[in-house]
């Protein structure tokens, strides 16, 4: 009698003290935990556009143990899915509780997003589905089917968001690309919770306790881009049929005025219960419109580069504006030879970056290489290499954009193990037009442009404008220093404008725009993989620059042929708002032609 009664006062404190079972029972039978979500920040492009709204739609909830005969068939119809998924969705649910990672006493999402249209069919009929209940949430709505890459998209939390951030919870939407991603905490805003009273089955009967345990959602905050919704689209309609990216900053600011990659995709795609459809074949096809070529793709700059090889130059007074090499259609040294179009020799520095003289800059690198108030090769290498690093090259540049890739700048112990100690500055020639192991994002090209167009200075390139009561990073106000004379900036910028509009053929006379004083250069980088890319970068006006562009074109050819005039009909849309009747032949060129096969 005694081990009983002391057996019945165990299992009972148990019961009372350990074991919250039957509260938990009690609780779900009289109260209900609803989560409020708030609404995600609205997106805005420089001029007040709206790019990015909000769509409400309904989580369908379900408390395993109050379920209990309905007719599945009908609440198939009203949510539209089909038997075989019901069954599937009820096969999940078990293998969830079997793994602790839901409860038969605690609601789970069972159908996600339902449309409005659909919910309010389906509210009807709730009271004859007992363990059901409707929750709402909000879609993501995309106004322009455009700037994909810059916004990104939002997907489900996985398990590590879950374990790494207790605001998380499983069913809950996190930015995944993009600015998105970039500005979750803002977008997102903060949950709320509603406490409602609920009859055996299940039918809302009020708030518990006249809602004084409910807490309000707190909206995210909207977001003013300074991207150009109309120039971005533009940009788009330019690149389609082809493969590769166009960058433009506003050189005063830092500010992306838009940031395209091609081949893109609809951002709409992605959202909804069609993105489980969509992502897949986006993520599977070979053209890989997910990635974001202009922050993640490398790229050799190629003949574009000689611009801060001559700027280096200069700094390091290895040379002067004046300073003139010969060039017999190349560099030429022993059995070593690096090939150069036919042009005017010798040329001064203005000239060599207005005809892309390859000859010039390798006779200029070495010089820069063979400085003898270095010790060695070696320490000159890293000196040039910090030059680069001031530029913004050989590492992320910071952009508000998430997924930003640093491109590669080779440094003095990687030439080490590759050449072995001692290698002379002949066997990194290639390096001084571009090539060679250098790589850039074209993002950085694009600021390099900004860079060159601000003589020596640039702020680090963002894509966030504004954010609603509060204020962008200040490493976005900060102004970052090349460490190069401003006067030495004017002569690359002579050379640049003389690309253009030298009378002396210039090799991006392609690019002229009539009355506006733009200066550019051209690159041709050679790829392994193929036909070479075409690159262009420039900046406008001049006097007074506005925008700063960078342009590649995979597997085009010369840059002169199609990144160049790409650019130009930017920059020309940009500063004029629209391109000039005399110029459509450009335009209705590069809008017909296809240089991939998507």
């Amino acid at each position: 009698m005694a081990l009983v009664g002391l057996c019945m006062l165990g299992r009972l404190a148990y019961v009372q003290l350990i074991d919250n079972t039957y509260q938990l029972s009690a609780d779900s039978n009289s109260r209900r935990k609803v989560v409020q979500y708030p609404s995600r920040g609205l997106i805005y492009d420089r001029n007040g556009k709206l790019l990015v709204s909000n769509q409400p739609v309904y989580d369908i909830m379900i408390i395993p143990r109050e379920v209990h005969e309905f007719d599945s068939l009908d609440f198939c119809n009203t949510v539209g899915i089909d038997m075989p998924t019901l069954r599937q969705l009820f096969q999940r649910l078990r293998q969830n509780i079997n793994r602790h990672l839901a409860s038969v006493y605690k609601p789970s999402v069972f159908v996600r997003q339902v449309s409005v249209e659909r919910y309010s069919m389906l509210q009807e009929k709730l009271y004859k589905m007992p363990g059901f209940y409707a929750q709402r949430r909000t879609l993501r709505k995309y106004e322009y089917p455009a700037a994909a890459h810059v916004l990104g998209y939002v997907g489900e939390v996985d398990d590590n968001a879950i374990k790494n951030n207790p605001y998380y919870a499983s069913g809950d939407y996190i930015g995944v690309s993009g600015i998105e991603s970039s500005f979750e905490v803002q977008l997102r805003g903060h949950k709320g919770v509603n406490y409602q009273m609920v009859d055996v089955l299940g039918r809302q009967k009020g708030s518990f306790r006249d809602g004084a345990y409910d807490t309000l959602a707190v909206s995210g905050q909207n977001l003013t881009l300074s991207l150009d919704i109309d120039l971005q689209m533009y940009g788009e309609k330019l690149m389609a049929g082809k493969t590769g990216s166009i960058v433009a900053i506003r050189p005063e600011t830092g500010e992306i005025l838009c940031m395209v990659s091609a081949p893109s995709y609809d951002p709409s795609l992605l959202i909804g219960r069609d993105r489980s459809l969509n992502f897949p074949i986006l993520s599977t096809d070979p053209h890989e419109p997910l990635y974001n070529r202009a922050i993640q793709g490398w790229y050799p700059p190629g003949s574009t580069f000689k611009t801060i090889n001559a700027l280096i130059g200069l700094q390091e007074g290895v040379v002067t504006p004046e300073t003139k090499y010969p060039c017999s259609y190349g560099y030429t040294l022993g059995h070593f030879h690096m090939g150069c179009h036919g042009h005017m020799s010798p040329l001064n520095l203005r000239q060599s970056i207005q005809h892309s003289c390859n000859a010039y800059y390798a006779y200029e690198f070495r010089t820069i290489l063979d400085n003898k108030k270095y010790a060695n090769v070696n320490e000159a290498l890293d000196v040039w290499k910090d030059y680069l690093v001031r530029f913004g090259l050989g590492y992320r540049l910071g952009v508000d954009i998430a997924n930003e890739n640093r491109g590669f700048v080779p440094s003095a112990p990687y030439h080490d193990g590759v050449w072995g100690k001692g290698w002379p500055s002949l066997g990194v020639v290639s390096l001084a037009i571009g090539q060679g192991e250098l790589l850039l994002t074209p993002l950085q090209m694009a600021n390099v442009a900004a860079t060159i167009a601000n003589k020596g200075w640039f702020y680090t390139p963002h894509a966030v404008h504004r954010i609603q009561d509060s204020t962008i990073d200040s490493l976005y106000t900060t102004k970052r220093y090349t460490g190069i004379d401003t006067a030495y900036f004017s002569v690359v910028q002579d050379g640049m404008e003389l690309a253009v509009w030298g009378a002396d053929a210039g090799t991006a006379r392609g690019a002229q725009i009539p009355g506006i004083r733009i200066c550019g250069k051209t690159g041709t980088a050679q790829n392994p993989h193929g036909r070479d890319h075409s690159i262009f970068m420039s900046f406008a006006p001049k006097e007074s620059p506005e925008i700063a562009i960078s342009v590649y074109v995979e597997n085009a050819g010369f840059g002169a042929t199609w990144a160049a005039p790409i650019a130009s009909l930017m920059v020309e849309k940009y500063l004029k708002g629209e391109i000039a009747p005399n110029r459509k032949y450009m335009e209705d060129r590069i809008l017909q032609t296809v240089l991939n096969d998507q």
